[in-house]
């Protein structure tokens, strides 16, 4: 909590708004192993969850539960985790690239999405917080890659109670991750935010913060580390 509390506050000088410390975590994970239910995707105990929620809730940070679904659909998976979802300071992120087909492995391909099967979800997720009176959520879609999302342009974004972004999650050299975002930018539905992901140890050399909010246009509205 401190630490992500400290990198938070490295962009305040660089934000007209007030920036919000949040976490990422991966909720289900991809795995070679089918697992006894077969979808190739391993489910964290929601007890093991709550701990972090708990704590970031605390320390006044926002929690994103991520899914890698592997076979199964997105909906399927994450209305399991509906208990958390519930809590006002938890938001959802959906992985494109680990949502497998039948006969596809981990690992061996992208994975791909349509936007019918997002939009299931979201405007489940859209109901729940309403339903339940809650503050609006954030919904994040991982996204790195045209081909990801098919459909791309059918994305609802007409749930006030959802605010929708799509993450470019690309790693690299500052030149191809900009490529890769101004292909990702081109086109994009109105009504979603954008967002950026930089990376510790792979990207060559890493942003600063005042590099990730002065050099990438539009400026994202999400910055995610890993």
């Amino acid at each position: 909590m401190t630490r992500v509390k400290e990198l938070a506050a490295q962009y305040g000088p660089f934000s007209d708004e007030p920036v919000v410390p949040a976490l990422d975590l991966i909720a289900t994970v991809a795995s070679a192993d089918p697992g006894p239910d077969g979808d190739y995707s391993s489910e964290t105990p929601i007890e093991d969850l709550e701990l972090w929620i708990d704590a970031a809730e605390k320390a006044g940070v926002y929690v994103i539960l991520d899914f890698q679904s592997g076979r199964t659909d997105f909906l399927s998976q994450v209305k399991l985790y509906e208990s958390l979802l519930a809590r006002p300071s938890v938001g959802l992120a959906l992985d494109p690239e680990w949502r497998l087909a039948p006969g596809e492995l981990p690992l061996q391909q992208i994975g791909t999405v349509s936007a019918e099967e997002i939009n299931t979800t979201s405007a489940w997720l859209a109901d729940l917080t309403r339903n339940q009176d809650l503050p609006q959520k954030l919904l994040m879609v991982h996204q790195f890659r045209l081909d990801m999302i098919r459909g791309r342009e059918n994305l609802d974004v007409s749930r006030s109670e959802l605010a929708l972004t799509l993450h470019a999650d690309g790693h690299g050299t500052p030149g191809q991750k900009l490529d890769t975002w101004g292909v990702l930018q081109n086109e994009m539905p109105e009504g979603i935010w954008p967002s950026w992901k930089n990376f510790y140890d792979e990207d060559q050399p890493m942003l600063t913060p005042e590099q990730t909010y002065s050099i990438i246009n539009p400026k994202p509205w999400l910055v995610t580390y890993q």
